[in-house]
């Protein structure tokens, strides 16, 4: 296993960004479509950027597997770390769950909606149950909820981190920062 010190891996700053960019995309356009005009054709974006993130994912859960991350400070506290911990690990459950969910629901085999990935190739449905996918549905709305509300609690303890504690926690992620100290 690589350690890296204090910073994360170049490897791991790519994932995280790229992977951050396309859900909070996904996010938008997953709370908003309803009100979006029909003709945008949202829905085929918002699936295709699913099943990127779904391969990013477990290609970072790769990554991560092989390049340690680096440590939380020293000084924090241990409800402290044991909460980053737990909101990263659902996180990173969500970045697998949400996707899935999202492909099950569009294989219904009733309404079958195969995901046509960017417009290059079509991803086979799932074998799904009516049941299945609508449960999967049920789940990626609700799932979904709580993305949102943890990608907004990540920020604020990065931004909290970085400029109330000043520890560094957040330059560890940003690309061509360098740590003080």
């Amino acid at each position: 296993m690589i350690e890296r010190g204090g910073r994360y891996s170049r490897g791991a700053i790519a994932f995280h960004w790229s992977i951050a960019a396309l859900i909070l995309v996904n996010l938008i356009i997953g709370l908003f479509h309803d009100a979006m005009p029909r003709a945008w054709g949202v829905m085929p974006l918002h699936k295709s950027l699913g099943m990127a993130v779904l391969a990013l994912t477990l290609g970072r859960i790769a990554w991560r597997l092989t390049h340690k991350p680096p440590h939380l400070p020293e000084l924090l506290p241990a409800w402290e770390k044991a909460t980053a911990h737990l909101v990263h690990f659902i996180l990173y459950a969500l970045m697998l769950i949400l996707p899935i969910s999202g492909w099950l629901l569009s294989s219904n085999p009733e309404k079958p909606r195969p995901v046509n990935w960017f417009g290059l190739f079509e991803i086979p449905v799932l074998p799904a149950t009516p049941a299945v996918a609508h449960n999967a549905h049920e789940a990626h709305e609700l799932l979904g909820y709580l993305m949102a509300a943890l990608v907004v609690i990540h920020i604020a303890a990065a931004l909290r981190h970085h400029f109330l504690l000043r520890d560094q926690v957040l330059a560890r992620m940003l690309p061509g920062i360098r740590r003080n100290g």
